[in-house]
Parts: structure tokens; C-alpha cells; sequence
């Protein structure tokens, strides 16, 4: 499969040798590089939107599997020392291949599964995902080591990537959508809910809002693993001795429309 890449990008800040590469199918992944930010506010970041073969979950695994391996060597390209597969698709098809086969480190997404089942008072916990991550051996591998004693209710969270690639999150669509995957996990007795896909958090408070719709006075959480795995980043950065506090500088990059791309980051700086 052919691994060419044609971007449209954006440049914030001057151009530069650069560490840390964030990769999603979309733009997802200023989820997960939000917390990054967060706690590593002096690094070099390369942000990569694969916005023109979004979304992932319906593809094969052999085809995010190119995808992960062509990105991984645009932003080696482009001097990244570490990547974060920001996505959690793209972990599952291919977070293992990459690490066998680069030899920079990586850190990958996984579904808050462990938090969700010790902190539950139901016993349901609720996991919003796409059909990709669902159905991958390290989603449930991971479902099978934590959640003994806990029943875990799944939905795949349809077209949730697709309106938070148009940038919409909230108002009457948004709710209508969340609402078709959302009310089945509830009606399970669900009282956590994790969200198994980085463009969902853009979603959280619409979440949040129909849970409490759905299921009033129910105490319901919503769990984004993105904090968790930016302190993992951070001790990994420290452990190969990679943090460098060269100053803040940002990268964006995207595969397909890039409109979107600069206004969800306009968004969250």
C-alpha cells in the first residue's frame, strides 16, 4: 500500500528540530495533546491530522496499520524522538508493529477500563468506542483484567468521529447522536462511561448533559484517559532523558482539510 503523504499544514511558531510527535485520524488527537501541554508546556510538538482517511474505525487493520506506518515515518522525517499514536484504533492495529519495528519509543491510547471498574457503585460500566477498538486483543485483554466482578456494557459511539470532524459538539444534532449510543449503556445501569476514542472527549459535556437526562440522579461519570496518558508520557520522556524545555512550538499538519484542524486548536489554546 502506498504510504505518500500530501499535507496541508500550519505553522505556529518558528520552524524547527522537532521531538514529540502526536498522530491521530483526525483531529481526536488535540484531546490527548491538550493534557500533553498541560505538563509539558516547554516542548516541541508536531501535530498530525490524517483527516483525509478519517475515520478509522470502519477500516481493515491492515489498512490503519499502513496509515500508522506512514505517518510514523513522515514525523521520524521530521526529526520526532517519540510518538504519540493519539488514537485509539490506530493503537490497537498497531501500536505493537511499530514498536517491534522503530526505535523510538511510543505510547498508545487504551480505554480507561481499570479507573471505571474500581471507582463504579453500580457495577456497569459503560464503554463508548469505535467498532475497531471494541473488537482489538489489547481492548479486551484489558477488559478481561480488570473488570472481574464488574459487568461492562459496549456501544459503538455512531457518529460521534464524524461530528466532531465538522466541529460540531453540541446544540440539538449533537445531543440526538449521543443520545442513540449513549441511552443503551444507561439503560444497562451504567454510572461510568468511558470514552474508548480521543475525538470523544470533544463531546463530554454533551455526554454529560444526556446522562443526566437519561438517567436522572444517577451519580454518572465520564472518563477520559488522555491526563493518564500524558503523566505516562512524561515519565517515559524523563526515563530516556528526552525532556528538553527548548520552548514551546507547535507543528499542525493535515492529510486532508486542515479548516477545522486550526480552529479546534484556536479553540483550546
Amino acid at each position: 500500500m502506498c504510504h505518500n503523504l500530501t499535507f496541508f499544514y500550519t505553522f505556529v511558531g518558528s520552524l524547527m528540530q522537532f521531538m514529540i510527535g502526536v498522530y491521530d485520524s483526525g483531529i481526536g488527537g488535540l484531546s490527548v495533546w491538550k493534557e500533553l501541554v498541560k505538563i509539558m508546556p516547554d516542548e516541541r510538538y508536531f501535530y498530525v491530522s490524517d483527516a483525509g482517511h478519517c475515520p478509522y474505525g470502519p477500516k481493515p487493520k491492515e489498512e490503519i496499520l499502513a496509515r500508522a506506518k506512514a505517518v510514523t515515518e513522515f514525523l521520524i522525517s521530521k526529526g520526532a524522538e517519540m510518538v504519540v499514536v493519539a488514537c485509539n484504533t490506530a493503537t490497537a492495529a498497531a501500536i505493537e508493529y511499530l514498536r517491534g519495528h522503530y526505535s523510538i519509543p511510543f505510547v498508545g491510547m487504551e480505554p480507561a477500563v481499570k479507573p471505571a471498574a474500581m471507582s463504579t457503585k453500580t457495577g456497569v460500566v459503560g464503554v463508548l468506542a469505535t467498532a475497531g477498538t471494541l473488537k482489538a486483543d489489547k481492548y479486551l485483554n484489558t477488559r478481561e483484567k480488570w473488570a472481574e466482578g464488574v459487568k461492562i456494557a459496549e456501544h459503538v459511539g455512531q457518529g460521534f468521529v464524524e461530528l466532531v470532524e465538522k466541529g460540531c459538539t453540541s446544540g440539538p444534532e449533537a445531543e440526538g447522536v449521543v443520545t442513540e449510543s449513549l441511552k443503551p449503556l444507561l439503560d444497562e445501569g451504567a454510572d461510568r462511561i468511558v470514552l474508548g476514542c480521543t475525538h470523544y472527549p470533544f463531546l463530554s459535556e454533551t455526554i454529560s448533559k444526556t446522562a443526566a437526562i437519561i438517567a436522572p440522579g444517577r451519580d454518572i461519570k465520564v472518563i477520559d484517559p488522555a491526563p493518564a496518558v500524558a503523566k505516562h508520557l512524561l515519565e517515559i520522556m524523563k526515563e530516556n532523558r528526552l525532556i528538553k524545555k527548548d520552548g514551546f512550538n507547535i507543528v499542525l499538519k493535515s492529510s486532508g482539510d486542515d479548516t477545522i484542524l486550526q480552529e479546534t486548536y484556536g479553540r483550546i489554546v
